[in-house]
């Protein structure tokens, strides 16, 4: 069957509108933007799903992905300011904000923002120190993305993000530093001890300080308690010989005897309980402590019994002894503190 004209021209005219429609209809994936250029030019911008243009005068121009990007660094020589070079390599994240800066004010965009990134990266690293260089990465980290990015903006991108991943220093360069650390630790550790050593000096020093001051005040409150039971037994001794010298003023001469025979027994008592005496030698007889005893008790038995009414009592002389020594002279009598002359 033979087609008419009519025919031919119709079948044509509904190719070429499906033709138009493939050719006006784009549809944009999701995370991705077209320019679109008419006669050249750019005049919009695509963005996801389905977009028309005009066919056979608009056409698709750059195909731009504005999902965030990861770029990879190379390793680069880095020459530090104290003259010390080392081998860093990095990262850097990037994600296209405006499509058609991205496309039109740049060419090859990754290129670009590699060869700014290595820059900034060596100039960057080069006004650093080794130590302050290996320490303070986030410093670094910091300075790049806020350089790299005041660089990057006029090209519709933002970089979100860049990382050094590795610091390499030369061999050599390591091992110095690791005896240094080593010398460093060894050095604390000297010190260390040294001021443990000086603690524990310090502490014995207030430990023997505060013993001393401990014991010399207690060696103060004995001295005072001491002083004090002195005094008091001065003002004892004070108070009783005032009390015997009234007696002795007031014409009882009793007094002082019972006075003078309670030393005199103090004093012998003394001389028995003496540690270094084994044997003692008196030149007296037993009679006169005898004697002495009972003028004692005659004293008490006028004083507290007759009412005073008694006559004193005298005591019997003691007699001369000869001395218990291998010599023949004879000693002069002991007088009894007792004996009291007749008619007193």
């Amino acid at each position: 069957m033979e087609l008419a004209g009519l025919d031919i021209v119709v079948i044509a005219l509904v190719v070429l509108v499906i033709l138009i429609l493939f050719a006006g209809i784009k549809t944009i994936p999701q995370g991705y933007q077209y320019t679109v250029e008419r006669f050249g030019r750019y005049t919009r911008t695509l963005e996801p799903g389905l977009n028309l243009i005009v066919p056979f005068i608009d056409r698709i121009g750059a195909k731009m992905n504005v999902m965030e990007q990861v770029l990879d660094i190379p390793t680069q020589e880095v020459i530090t300011r104290d003259n010390a070079s080392v081998a860093a390599d990095g990262v850097a994240f990037y994600q296209v904000l405006n499509p058609a800066q991205a496309a039109y004010q740049v060419a090859n965009l990754e290129n670009a923002i590699l060869n700014l990134t290595m820059t900034n990266i060596r100039s960057v690293m080069g006004s650093m120190d080794l130590d302050e260089l290996l320490s303070n990465r986030d410093v670094i980290n910091d300075k790049l993305l806020r350089v790299v990015d005041e660089a990057a903006n006029p090209w519709g991108i933002k970089i979100t993000r860049v990382e050094i991943k590795d610091i390499a220093p030369p061999k050599d360069l390591v091992d110095s530093m690791g005896r240094q650390m080593k010398a460093e630790r060894e050095k604390r550790a000297q010190v260390l001890e040294a001021e443990g050593a000086r603690n524990a000096q310090i502490l014995r020093a207030e430990g023997a300080k505060q013993s001393a001051i401990l014991e010399a005040e207690g060696q103060r409150e004995a001295a005072f308690r001491d002083a004090e039971a002195r005094e008091r037994l001065a003002e004892a001794e004070a108070k009783a010989t005032k009390m015997v010298s009234e007696a002795i003023a007031a014409g009882n001469v009793q007094a002082i005897n019972y006075f003078v025979a309670q030393k005199y027994t103090e004093a012998m008592a003394a001389i028995g309980k003496a540690p270094n005496s084994k044997i003692v030698l008196m030149p007296m007889e037993a009679s006169a402590l005898v004697g002495s005893l009972g003028g004692i008790g005659a004293i008490a038995r006028e004083v507290f019994g007759d009412g005073g009414s008694a006559q004193p009592v005298n005591t019997p002389r003691a007699r001369q002894t000869t001395s218990a020594t291998t010599t023949t002279a004879s000693t002069p009598a002991f007088r009894n503190p007792f004996d009291t002359p007749q008619g007193s």
